[in-house]
């Protein structure tokens, strides 16, 4: 009798681990994606923002003789022989020009004084750079005499550095001061706030505009509810590039809006309205107030309307009603829309670029400058990353003082 009780226990073991098996089977192709497409990309970027062995590549060289440097007067002619020696070698392979690229990035204008520089030594022999390579250099050009320049080369060549984001942060670091405020420009912190602004304000409008509907969708039949609810997703089957596109057309100066107010006698001449903050907020209210009308139609619906008939019939009045009885209980879809149109907001790129213009900008457009035009991946990887780091504190923000698990799609 043991023995077959044991036998049924191992069968049943065995049939639960198949079970299991199968369910983890059927979850690998989702695993697969979401690291393929969420967990990599975010694993590379973060990386990218720290590793960057571009310029340790090119001088490897020069970068071992300036460990030695003090960082006070200019290195010393060995140091400077070698540097001209790579320099050469790297005007005859035709890649000065990427290590003029880098060298810029860390001290602003090295871009032609390297191309220059590789020009003259690269017409020399080598036999005549090992006694003469330092002289050269410091006749090529008068930055190669300032001390500041090969603490730039040497802060540019270390391996893993966190330099992009003091860049990202509007810092920059001194030989003798330490971590500064960059004096000339502080672009990126402006463009965050300003980012941050704007995704408040469009969360607020979308919250207005969504509300209202939303009260008003849960209070009908069920079918007309339906009905009405397919017009809300009707922009879900239009591209976003023509929702985009048609914005631009109602806005700009000769477009439907400007051309009806003229008509009409309402203004005397154009407003501007393409091309800056308020495109930028009009065009993303539009395409984000689904995300804001669904999660408030799923709580409301579920919402018995007869609590305020029993809060007005024992004397509340309806705005009191209301507010104490019906709007506590639509927290959770109206938390959920907004953070939904929040996050999504901070990281648009599409609508503000094509509506916002130089005044609608967001980060996420300097963030796509970076990476398409100048080139410089890792610190468009550092704003990346702290725009996702912002992201996560002020969801735990969130969580602590409102509480994750009140939110509700439905």
């Amino acid at each position: 009798m043991s023995a077959l009780t044991t036998t049924e226990a191992g069968q049943a073991a065995s049939a639960r681990s198949k079970k299991r098996l199968t369910a983890f089977l059927f979850v690998v192709p989702l695993l697969a994606f979401i690291l393929l497409t969420f967990v990599a990309p975010i694993g590379s970027m973060l990386w990218r923002s720290v590793h960057h062995p571009a310029v340790a590549e090119l001088i490897p060289l020069t970068l071992v003789e300036l460990q030695r440097w003090d960082g006070h007067a200019i290195p010393d002619e060995t140091t400077l022989n070698v540097f001209a020696l790579e320099l050469h070698g790297l005007a005859k392979q035709r890649l000065s020009g990427k290590l003029s690229e880098e060298l810029n990035r860390a001290y602003t204008g090295m871009s032609s004084v390297v191309k220059s520089s590789a020009r003259r030594i690269g017409r020399l022999k080598i036999e005549q750079l090992e006694s003469q390579g330092a002289e050269t250099l410091l006749q090529a050009h008068r930055n190669w005499s300032k001390a500041e320049v090969w603490y730039a080369i040497k802060r540019a060549g270390q391996i893993y550095t966190y330099d992009y984001y003091l860049t990202a942060l509007d810092l920059e670091l001194h030989p003798e001061q330490g971590i500064q405020v960059r004096e000339d420009t502080q672009i990126y912190l402006q463009l965050y706030g300003k980012t941050l602004n704007m995704a408040l304000v469009i969360t607020l409008f979308c919250a207005l505009l969504g509300y209202p509907l939303a009260y008003y969708l849960s209070g009908l039949p069920e079918n007309r509810a339906n009905l009405l609810l397919v017009l809300v997703l009707l922009p879900f089957w239009t591209s976003l590039l023509v929702r985009t596109t048609a914005w631009i057309a109602l806005l700009q100066t000769n477009g439907v809006i400007n051309s009806f107010l003229l008509s009409s006698g309402l203004i005397g001449q154009p407003i501007e309205m393409l091309y800056t903050s308020f495109a930028t907020i009009i065009a993303m209210t539009h395409i984000l107030l689904p995300f804001m009308i669904l999660p408030l139609y799923s709580v409301m619906r579920g919402i018995d309307p007869s609590y305020l008939r029993a809060a007005m019939s024992l004397g509340a009045k309806p705005i009191p009603a209301f507010a104490r009885i019906y709007f506590p209980m639509t927290l959770p879809g109206l938390s959920a829309g907004a953070l939904l149109v929040f996050i999504i907001s901070v990281g648009y790129y599409i609508t503000p670029a094509l509506v916002g213009g130089t005044d609608g900008q967001m980060i996420s457009n300097i963030i796509a400058f970076h990476m398409q035009r100048s080139n410089n991946w890792e610190l468009a990887a550092a704003l990346g990353s702290l725009l996702l780091g912002l992201i996560l504190v002020l969801y735990w923000l969130y969580d602590r003082f409102v509480g994750a698990s009140n939110i509700k799609l439905g």
